[in-house]
C-alpha cells in the first residue's frame, strides 16, 4: 500500500514537471514562429541576403534601404569587447572571494557584488553618457564619447556581478578533497587554484560567462544611450554604432503598423534571436569540452 501511494505520487509530480516543461518549450516555439511570420515579408520583399548583408539602413527614404550588416557588426563588436573586459575581471574577483579573501572581507564584498547586479541599466547608461563619454572624448581626442568602447565598458559593468557570483559558487562547489590532495603533493596555493580548482569548476564558470554575455548581447537601454546611434559599419572601437537591440527600441514606436519598416525591425529581432541561439549552442559545446577535459585531468 505504501509503495503504491509513493508510485502514484512520483508519477503525479513527473507529469507536473513534464507539463511545465512542455508549456515552456511551447511558448518559446510560438515566440519563434511569431518572429518568423512577422519578419517573412521583409525577406520576401528585399531578399534574405540583401537584408542580412546590405550596408545601408535608410527605412524612411524613397526608396528605402534595409541592410542590417552595420548593426550586426556593431552587436558582435560590443559583445566581444565587453566580454574581454567582463570575463577576466569577474573570474579573478570570484577566485579572490572564494580562495583568497578572509571570511570577514568575503562577507562584505560578496553582498556588494550581488547587489550591484540589481542596478538599473538606465542608471548605468546615464553614467556612461554623463561621466564616461566626456572623459573618453577629452582623453583620446575623439569626436564623440558615445561609441563602442563606452558601451562595452558599461555592459561589462553589468555582466561582471553575474559572472563573479556564479563563478564563485562553482569554485565553492569543488570538493575540498581536491585541495587537500594537491597540497599533499607539494603544490602551492596558486598552483592548486590554477591547475586544480579552476579546471574542476570550468563547467560552472562557462555557465557564468554564458549568462553574463547573454545579458550583454540582449541589453537594450545601455546600447541605446551610449553607442552613438549611427547605423554604419564601425572601423574602430571609438566609432559610434547602433547594435540590433538599440535599433529595435529606437524605431519600433515610429514604424507604421505592418509596413516594410515594421517587418524589418522584426527581421532584426529574428536575426538577434538566432545570434543568441548560435552563441549559446557554441558555449554549450565549449562547456562540454571543458567538462570532459577537466574530468580527465583530475
Amino acid at each position: 500500500m505504501f509503495n503504491l501511494k509513493r508510485n502514484i505520487k512520483e508519477k503525479f509530480w513527473k507529469w507536473i514537471f513534464f507539463f511545465l516543461a512542455f508549456i515552456s518549450v511551447t511558448i518559446l516555439a510560438l515566440i519563434s514562429l511569431f518572429l518568423f511570420l512577422e519578419a517573412f515579408p521583409i525577406f520576401k520583399s528585399v531578399g534574405f541576403f540583401e537584408f542580412l548583408f546590405g550596408k545601408f539602413w535608410y527605412p524612411t527614404y524613397d526608396p528605402p534601404a534595409f541592410g542590417i550588416l552595420p548593426m550586426i557588426v556593431a552587436s558582435i563588436s560590443v559583445t566581444i569587447l565587453s566580454s574581454i573586459f567582463a570575463i577576466p575581471f569577474g573570474l579573478l574577483t570570484a577566485i579572490y572571494i572564494s580562495e583568497v579573501a578572509q571570511k570577514r572581507i568575503k562577507e562584505i564584498i560578496k553582498p556588494i557584488i550581488e547587489l550591484s547586479a540589481s542596478i538599473p541599466s538606465v542608471v548605468i547608461g546615464f553614467f556612461g553618457m554623463v561621466v564616461v563619454a566626456p572623459w573618453l572624448q577629452a582623453k583620446f581626442d575623439i569626436p564623440t564619447g558615445l561609441n563602442i568602447f563606452n558601451a562595452s565598458l558599461m555592459l561589462a559593468v553589468m555582466a561582471i556581478p553575474t559572472i563573479c557570483s556564479i563563478s564563485e559558487d562553482a569554485l565553492n562547489a569543488v570538493p575540498f578533497e581536491y585541495r587537500e590532495a594537491s597540497f599533499a603533493l607539494g603544490s602551492t596555493k596558486w598552483e592548486t587554484i590554477w591547475h586544480v580548482i579552476v579546471p574542476a569548476a570550468l563547467p560552472g564558470i562557462t555557465i557564468a560567462s554564458i549568462l553574463g554575455i547573454g545579458r550583454v548581447m540582449g541589453e537594450t537601454m545601455v546600447v541605446l544611450m551610449v553607442t552613438g546611434g549611427a547605423a554604419m559599419i564601425p572601423h574602430s572601437i571609438f566609432d559610434p554604432a547602433r547594435p540590433l537591440p538599440a535599433s529595435i527600441a529606437a524605431e519600433m514606436g515610429e514604424a507604421p503598423f505592418r509596413s516594410l519598416h515594421y517587418h524589418a525591425l522584426f527581421g532584426c529581432g529574428l536575426v538577434l534571436f538566432f545570434m543568441t541561439l548560435f552563441f549559446n549552442i557554441l558555449a554549450e559545446f565549449i562547456r562540454n569540452r571543458f567538462r570532459t577535459k577537466g574530468a580527465g585531468t583530475l
